[in-house]
């Protein structure tokens, strides 16, 4: 009887690490029913590589520490877009999802966490400028 050789999973460690982890998580955004059209309304086809590599570079300055080159505000940038509550649950989800299918490790639980932070604070800053007629908080 033949064995499948069992995966090991390997912490994220490198720029690569992360790379791979993006390109993974948005390819299941962009087809995911509820995320999918939110993505294609804000970032046509050909913008794609664009945001693959920002958001590589936000991670990596984010959970490695290294200078990658990231500028940018994404509180801002989510801060109008038509999102909900479900969304955020959802992105969080097949983040939590694509994560632990390929990597394991101290780095994926503290990018876990960052994520769940993150999405908290979105949607606290979004309902107060919604509240506050529209004006930013950030």
């Amino acid at each position: 009887m033949e064995t499948s050789a069992e995966i090991v999973k390997t912490d994220i460690l490198t720029p690569d690490d992360i790379r791979r982890l993006i390109d993974e998580f948005y390819a299941e955004v962009r087809r995911d029913d509820l995320l999918g059209p939110v993505f294609a309304a804000r970032i046509p086809a050909g913008h794609w590589p664009e945001h693959l590599d920002t958001m590589t570079r936000f991670w990596t300055a984010a959970l490695l520490g290294q200078a990658a080159g990231y500028r940018g505000n994404p509180g801002a940038k989510h801060l109008y877009l038509p999102i909900e509550k479900a969304h955020f649950t959802r992105w969080l989800a097949l983040f939590g999802q694509t994560v632990d299918a390929l990597f394991a490790g101290e780095n994926v639980a503290e990018m876990k966490v960052r994520t769940l932070r993150m999405g908290e604070m979105f949607q606290a800053k979004i309902a107060s400028a919604r509240a506050n007629g529209g004006l930013s908080v950030l």
